[in-house]
């Protein structure tokens, strides 16, 4: 079934699929009002986007099932050959988002032992509501953009994990999102909650087939870190060229967490991210690393955003961007410290790399400093291929293409040194490939 346009009506039709309740129900049509009434954003790219045009909804041939027997061979044989189903062997739990439905989820025997919790967004609304209830849509409101409240009226798909107290997983749990549909939005939905005392490495994947028409993906992502604990999120997006990739993501730390973004953006035809982490606890700590490759025809806006409220806290944005053959890579963040978060610290790095005369890179820091008891440091690099580092390695046999590839892939190291090995493999496959 394919739900195209948007409407009341047809918002209804996705919850009755869904077997939502009227509570449910209800967000989504408040979440759609808010939709038609907020406009665009007034900065970054330029967004043509035509919301009538759009599939919001696409069922998959496949029930969510914990075996890869139960699922269509076309489907298999495609997750197969993007590594999808290989990858699970290195992980404690693996689930996979094909067009808009979660149609694979599969967690170690010994995490559900422990009372975790990996299932899918909408398994989370019919099995776990009181958690829901306590943390959905708490801290990224429908209201905040157009793109917050279109996910909040269609949303489907999507992660719903919680780690307990005193609980550390060994190995990272992941997501895996695809797009093999013409015309299709993604909307999906994360919910993460890391309880006192605990640890979660979580990892997402993303990526989409070329059509010559626009596909859309507004995602949210809410992530709960409690007292002393550690979430780290790492996310490799890999969208073909024609997606508008529209994603706001959110964590609130409690004392003495800390909060990991890992963000590398690849792919996608346009791309506004900047993951925010809200530093409410005293001495917790937000660290946000990201690369961005903007190519021909590719504009990428991304960056983060850190807001301390607690004392003592402390903050880095570390951001690497790479712009060639005509591609646009802006840096985007705000540090915000509040009166209340004496003590604190936060550091801002973002390097560019421009490729050649035809590409172009912006910067838009925004630093608020409101107590003279605490930092913010900011520091920008722009810069082109040394001539000095191209000619020394040319002058030792190395052609001229696979220098340059040494030096980016050299720009890069900082980002894939915070991965897990293999995803820091395909990373650097994914640079050589678009270079």
């Amino acid at each position: 079934m394919i739900i195209k346009g948007i409407n009341e009506e047809k918002i209804k039709k996705i919850s009755k699929l869904k077997g939502e309740d009227d509570k449910a129900l209800s967000y989504r049509l408040k979440s759609y009002e808010a939709f038609k009434n907020l406009p665009l954003p007034s900065f970054g790219p330029e967004l043509n986007i035509d919301f009538d045009n759009i599939n919001y909804y696409k069922s998959s041939e496949d029930d969510m099932t914990n075996s890869w027997e139960q699922i269509g061979e076309k489907t298999k044989d495609e997750l197969s050959t993007l590594g999808v189903i290989s990858s699970e062997k290195y992980l404690d739990g693996i689930g996979v988002q094909y067009q808009s439905e979660v149609i694979y989820h599969n967690m170690l025997e010994e995490l559900k032992n422990k009372n975790v919790i990996f299932t899918s967004i909408e398994d989370a609304f019919k099995n776990h509501r009181e958690l829901i209830d306590k943390y959905f849509g708490k801290i990224v409101n429908y209201r905040e953009n157009k793109f917050t409240a279109l996910n909040g009226a269609v949303f489907s798909g999507g992660s719903f994990i919680y780690i307990p107290k005193n609980t550390k997983l060994d190995r990272p749990l992941q997501s895996y999102f695809r797009i093999s549909s013409k015309d299709l939005g993604q909307f999906e939905r994360t919910l993460i909650i890391v309880d006192d005392n605990s640890s979660l490495n979580y990892v997402e994947g993303c990526t989409a087939k070329n059509y010559s028409s626009s596909n859309l993906h507004a995602a949210v992502v809410e992530i709960y870190v409690g007292k002393n604990s550690t979430c780290r999120y790492s996310t490799i997006q890999n969208w073909a060229t024609n997606v508008y990739n529209l994603v706001t993501k959110r964590a609130l730390v409690e004392e003495g967490g800390k909060m990991e973004w890992i963000d590398g953006n690849i792919g996608s035809y346009k791309t506004m991210k900047y993951p925010c982490s809200i530093l409410k606890g005293d001495n917790s700590k937000g660290v946000c690393v990201t690369i961005s490759v903007a190519r021909e025809n590719q504009h990428q806006d991304s960056g983060a955003k850190m807001i301390h409220i607690g004392k003592n806290t402390s903050s880095s944005i570390i951001s690497k961007s790479i712009a060639q053959n005509g591609g646009k890579a802006d840096f985007r963040s705000k540090v915000h410290i509040k009166k209340s978060a004496i003590n604190s610290e936060a550091i801002v790095k973002c390097d560019t790399l421009i490729l050649d005369k035809d590409s172009k890179s912006d910067a838009y820091p925004t630093n608020i400093l409101e107590t003279n008891k605490s930092t913010i440091e900011h520091e920008a690099t722009v810069s082109k291929i040394s001539e000095e580092k191209l000619f020394y390695l040319m002058s030792r046999g190395v052609p001229k293409e696979k220098a340059i590839e040494m030096i980016v892939l050299g720009f890069t190291d900082r980002f894939k040194k915070e991965l897990p090995m293999e995803y820091a493999v395909e990373l650097n496959q994914l640079l050589k490939q678009n270079l």
